[in-house]
């Protein structure tokens, strides 16, 4: 095979792979840019603000990001997990002793039957009383926990998602960058195709070869 053919050849293939690349890189910039407007409207729409820095306990303070974001609006991923798992996920563990929902849920269930019971053994005794009272106490905190829970869990989705954007959006830089790469190599490619003589072949060939 002649060397021009087999320069114009890999050349054209270059810059077919080139096309694709950019392609494909498009399309992960444009998820990429999908899903840093969404997760910034959907938090935006929460109407979420970090507790200024001189409201925040101490305990809160340990918290670096929760400084450094202080009295700032809550809309991206980063943000989104910083709230989640160093201010509510805090919070909530001060509720029932660190119970989670599921385990107060079951918790506030026992203490409820048990409550009924002693109702109808000894309606108004002072351990009914207090089983009862306790009873009420841990539904306050099963809806509290329910809540807080869901909150933490709708924003670290959303911080999740923001995550697969950034990751779309590193893969389609690297899919620019290859098929610059190629473009460049594709152009040197027909440049070293003209400036070869017709008649030179590749190493090995026959002269004879197309």
């Amino acid at each position: 095979m002649r060397r021009r053919t087999l320069d114009v050849v890999f050349s054209v293939g270059g810059l077919l792979l080139a096309a694709l690349l950019l392609v494909l890189g498009l399309v992960l910039q444009n998820q990429a840019d999908f899903a840093k407007s969404y997760v910034k409207d959907q938090l935006s729409a929460q109407k979420i603000t970090f507790t200024t820095a001189d409201k925040l306990s101490g305990q809160e303070k340990q918290a670096p990001c929760l400084v450094s974001y202080a009295a700032e609006p809550l809309g991206s991923g980063k943000q989104a997990e910083c709230y989640a798992n160093e201010y509510i996920a805090l919070h909530l563990s001060e509720i029932n002793d660190g119970k989670t929902y599921a385990q107060t849920s079951g918790e506030f269930r026992a203490v409820t039957a048990e409550a009924d019971a002693a109702a109808v053994a000894n309606p108004g005794a002072p351990a009914t009383v207090a089983l009862e009272g306790r009873s009420r106490a841990l539904s306050g905190k099963v809806d509290t926990l329910f809540r807080g829970e869901t909150l933490r869990g709708l924003l670290l989705t959303s911080y999740g998602f923001s995550i697969f954007g950034e990751r779309a959006q590193q893969a389609g830089l690297v899919s620019f960058a290859a098929a610059l790469v190629l473009l460049v190599a594709s152009i040197a490619g027909f440049i070293h195709a003209f400036a070869t003589p017709k008649d030179e072949v590749v190493i090995g060939a026959s002269p004879d070869a197309v």
